[in-house]
């Protein structure tokens, strides 16, 4: 039996779940009586991680991101992944709104994590690894204590923990 017990805290995103999504507030769109004129455009760039839409008007565009929201939260995505940009002025007098898809723990966050876990006074070792946070501990206890008390906390990014070992 291995004498350290450990997993990794990351924040990541499934594209093709978020391709779904995205297909669905698509076929709403079309069918909602009130949004079938806007035109609504919305586009996945997977590299860039991140949704731009263009859309006719202020109120498309709100309808538009609480349709996606919504979709996000059926289909299991948290929607804290989304960060909504401003609006800004689109061709022809439409809306462009950028969402930024966040996937990966930044800098800032996993030393945010690894504060929280050291102010908890728990018998645990946190320690960044690119963008997820690893921990380790003598005790199985000690790191469902770690897993409680990140799932407490509320981050403005949305966490999961694998590589339980």
């Amino acid at each position: 039996m291995a004498s350290n017990h450990s997993f990794d805290i990351v924040s990541e995103v499934d594209f093709q779940e978020i391709d779904n999504a995205l297909n669905q507030t698509k076929k709403e769109l079309q069918q909602r009586y009130d949004l079938k004129d806007s035109a609504t455009e919305l586009i996945l760039n997977k590299k860039e991680k991140q949704i731009v839409m263009n859309t006719k008007d202020d109120y498309s565009r709100k309808q538009s991101v609480d349709i996606l929201q919504s979709k996000f939260i059926k289909r299991g995505i948290s929607i804290k992944a989304m960060k909504i940009k401003e609006p800004e002025p689109a061709a022809n007098g439409r809306i462009k709104q950028v969402i930024d898809l966040q996937s990966g723990i930044s800098k800032e966050n996993a030393k945010l994590i690894t504060k929280i876990i050291k102010e908890s006074k728990l018998k645990v070792n946190a320690q960044i690894q690119d963008e997820q946070v690893r921990v380790t501990a003598a005790k199985i206890d000690d790191l469902q204590a770690v897993i409680k008390l990140v799932k407490e906390t509320d981050l403005d990014f949305p966490v999961q923990f694998t590589n339980y070992k």
